[in-house]
């Protein structure tokens, strides 16, 4: 048996709680901007993914119009920081409802380091960043999606195998619904087979 449920006979926050609940484990966008004032912001966004490997263009969601959103209308820079395991606490606290005018980066006690080619900093102890200038928005509903073309990505000789970063040296912290947060479990690895390969039962043909 299924429980059914209308999104449309469902109050907005029933929604969310419902999808976010079930869209998971959702990976995290830290996201750094500086406003036009020069006061750096950084806030986590769980609604993010890649939109095109060619050119480079990553997405996130700001559902309501935050402080991260704003300052990216006004400069056309951010930069998204990797979320780490290790950094769980900060993560969480560069979630508070700091006025626009506090830094989140101050408030919490994360160093910076400045970025190669965007205004925003990146966090020191972060172990990628993907520099991005805007692309575009799309306004959906109480939610504003922002694209934006990766100029420019560091990453630290220390996930790295090879130019390869290795998922059990990232250690991704990563959103689920509630108050819950998810850390990288056992890892499975397996072939995507070619039509050619195929033998109907999904698995390698012997041989």
């Amino acid at each position: 048996m299924r429980k059914e449920f209308d999104p449309d006979a469902m109050d907005a926050t029933a929604v969310y709680r419902l999808l976010t609940s079930t869209v998971v484990p959702r990976p995290i966008a830290w996201v750094s901007t500086t406003s036009a004032d020069g006061v750096d912001n950084l806030a986590p966004h769980s609604f993010f993914t890649i939109s095109c490997a060619s050119p480079p263009v990553v997405q996130f969601s700001s559902v309501g119009r935050k402080d991260s959103l704003r300052n990216i209308e006004a400069t056309g820079e951010f930069t998204v920081n990797f979320a780490p395991e290790h950094l769980f606490e900060q993560i969480n606290a560069t979630g508070t409802d700091f006025p626009p005018g506090v830094s989140e980066f101050d408030a919490v006690g994360i160093a910076r380091e400045p970025g190669r080619k965007v205004r925003p900093p990146r966090v020191a102890a972060s172990p990628v960043a993907l520099e991005c200038r805007l692309h575009s928005t799309v306004l959906l509903g109480d939610s504003t999606v922002v694209f934006g073309r990766v100029v420019h990505a560091a990453v630290s000789e220390a996930v790295l195998d090879g130019d390869h970063p290795e998922i059990t040296k990232l250690r991704p912290l990563t959103r689920m619904g509630k108050n819950e947060w998810g850390v990288l479990g056992e890892v499975l690895e397996i072939r995507r087979l070619p039509y050619h390969e195929w033998s109907g039962t999904g698995a390698t043909p012997a041989g």
